[in-house]
């Protein structure tokens, strides 16, 4: 996919159809104000647009700056002046060609892709060729904002959690690189139902999403909820393309470990950066300080990762110590020891009418109470929805009022959070759970 902005429309005066997710021409609003949501080609985002995100938020909101678990952007805060606000994040190149093109652009990759030693192909120019797809073809503008597609290259930093309405992931077989798909799910756990040669992989995504909204009903915006009434095996079947569907693809699974995403990252050539803002909250000078070294230091890019976090590509060995000190100073978490980096908050009472405590107040807290040691990752939740992650965490605080959570730890035999391991906790008394080792969480 080019490292290049997109061509702009001039915004319109109305969303381009009803949703309740913000999007770049459609502001929702918050208990806090505005919120704008930047979709991100990719996850990729150019220096000098870092800057325009920088000086939209100062200028039209309050200075509050999101990194999403989907590699996106949000702003907000936001005053009155949308109509500004949306001028000059378009004249960065942040948003597609056409408004209706806006919402579908719901493709996840790598924060390295491209630049993964680990990886079976360069993932970018069939993402580019799939967004362009998505922005230019009218029909496919019906997709909810939420439809999402996950292109996997084989890469070692790679979310491979959260669930896709449509996932592809590189598999090699007998010398040639085919692309796995999977429905409703992800290559974690998801079933295989075929694979098709990379080549086809631009006209797989066209007649999948042709077929769904050739079946799917008004209240059916999803597909999980589609393969609800409509098998899996014939959903495929209609496709009306060659796919594979012998046992080295059915019985294939996407090898797994555990990505470590902050710190020195390896390359195919040189090293990245991973940076991570508290709680997913990025000020503007955070946001310029990571422009600026990769400016100087990189590639001129950030890369938005499903983490909340950044990867700087292509740094200078040389500075990258220096440049790992500038960006700590900022306030940005360079390291997974650090226990902020394992901990994850909704936005909490502040922002959310339906959160029922402060959580990213509550995070901190709960971050200054446990060892560096802590394994895997907690999130505080303000309502059951945790729309804060598209995953289950390992770990999850269910807010039940100010102060006070329910602990569930993760288990695949359990729907929903997980196991209940404590009622009506403080923090002090969550902290003290957290801060065992996993084996006593899970008895």
């Amino acid at each position: 996919m080019p490292d290049t902005p997109l061509k702009q429309a001039h915004a319109p005066d109305v969303s381009p159809r009803p949703s309740a997710c913000p999007g770049l021409w459609r502001i929702v609003s918050a208990r806090d104000g505005g919120i704008c949501r930047i979709k991100l080609p990719g996850g990729l985002l150019l220096a000098d647009q870092a800057d325009a995100v920088a000086e939209a938020a100062e200028r039209f909101a309050g200075g509050v700056i999101e990194a999403t678990n989907r590699g996106n952007l949000q702003i907000r805060g936001i005053g009155s002046d949308h109509q500004g606000l949306i001028a000059r994040l378009l004249a960065a190149g942040l948003g597609p060609r056409e408004a209706a093109g806006d919402d579908v652009r719901n493709l996840m990759l790598s924060p390295l892709a491209g630049h993964d030693p680990a990886m079976l192909l360069d993932a970018r120019p069939l993402a580019g060729q799939i967004l362009d797809l998505l922005e230019g073809t009218p029909r496919f503008h019906q997709l909810s904002a939420k439809f999402a597609v996950l292109l996997d290259a084989g890469e070692g930093l790679a979310m491979l959690e959260h669930p896709h309405d449509l996932w592809l992931s590189a598999l090699p077989i007998e010398q040639r690189t085919w692309l796995a798909f999977g429905l409703a799910g992800c290559p974690a756990d998801g079933q295989v139902l075929g694979a098709v040669p990379v080549e086809q992989g631009l006209a797989l995504v066209r007649a999948v999403l042709e077929r769904f909204l050739d079946l799917a009903a008004v209240d059916q915006s999803r597909m999980r909820q589609l393969l609800e009434c409509y098998s899996p095996a014939a959903f495929v079947e209609g496709l009306g393309l060659d796919i594979r569907r012998d046992a080295a693809v059915l019985e294939w699974r996407r090898p797994t470990r555990q990505p470590e995403w902050l710190g020195v990252l390896p390359q195919a050539h040189g090293l990245a950066l991973g940076v991570a803002p508290p709680q997913g909250r990025l000020t503007p000078e955070m946001l310029r300080g990571a422009a600026r070294i990769a400016r100087h230091q990189g590639d001129g890019s950030l890369r938005l990762s499903p983490w909340q976090s950044l990867v700087l590509t292509n740094l200078d060995p040389g500075q990258i110590t220096q440049a790992q000190g500038e960006l700590s100073t900022l306030g940005l978490l360079c390291h997974s020891h650090e226990p902020l980096a394992r901990i994850s908050a909704c936005t909490g009472s502040s922002g959310c009418a339906k959160a029922q405590g402060e959580t990213k107040a509550d995070a901190v807290a709960l971050a200054a109470l446990l060892g560096p040691g802590v394994p895997g990752s907690v999130h505080l939740s303000g309502c059951p929805r945790s729309c804060a992650v598209a995953h289950i965490a390992p770990a999850t605080l269910l807010a039940r009022s100010p102060g006070r959570y329910d602990l569930y730890v993760r288990d695949a035999r359990l729907p929903g959070f997980g196991a209940l391991r404590g009622i009506d906790l403080t923090l002090n008394e969550a902290g003290a759970m957290l801060d065992l080792p996993t084996e006593h969480l899970d008895d």
